[in-house]
């Protein structure tokens, strides 16, 4: 629980971070062209944690793992010139844990613990698909 609890800690500081350096148009051309990139691949794995989901036992968990390595690698490069190495270490450790592919096969066991846990997070990204808001 702690863990979890850290990782989630970690997540929200990122996000809040990179909207405080967007909002206040700290990028340059280039990291906002990463950005629009950053921002098609989080919707590309959006979809796929969905679509993963919704057929049981379509899951490739070394599909998962490179398209959240994929977005940690770009996510890595447009925060570089602005925040500090701590950060960049929070940024490890959430896509360490959530690319991790004994956590994915557990997360997407059909009569594992977590499924409801899954139906849950899928829910949401489906509400935020439809909204376009992700």
């Amino acid at each position: 629980k702690k863990e979890a609890e850290k990782i989630i800690k970690n997540l929200i500081k990122t996000v809040i971070k990179l909207a405080i350096l967007y909002r206040n148009n700290q990028f340059n051309q280039d990291e906002l062209a990463l950005m629009e990139k950053f921002k098609k691949k989080v919707h590309q794995l959006a979809m796929t944690v969905v679509s993963f989901h919704q057929v049981d036992y379509t899951l490739d968990r070394n599909v998962l793992s490179r398209l959240l390595n994929e977005c940690r690698e770009m996510l890595h490069q447009i925060i570089q010139r602005h925040l500090t190495a701590k950060s960049h270490g929070r940024v490890n450790n959430v896509f360490d844990h959530f690319s991790d592919c004994d956590f994915l096969a557990a997360l997407y066991n059909p009569f594992g613990s977590f499924k409801p846990h899954l139906q849950k997070l899928c829910d949401g990204i489906n509400k935020m698909l439809d909204e376009e808001n992700i």
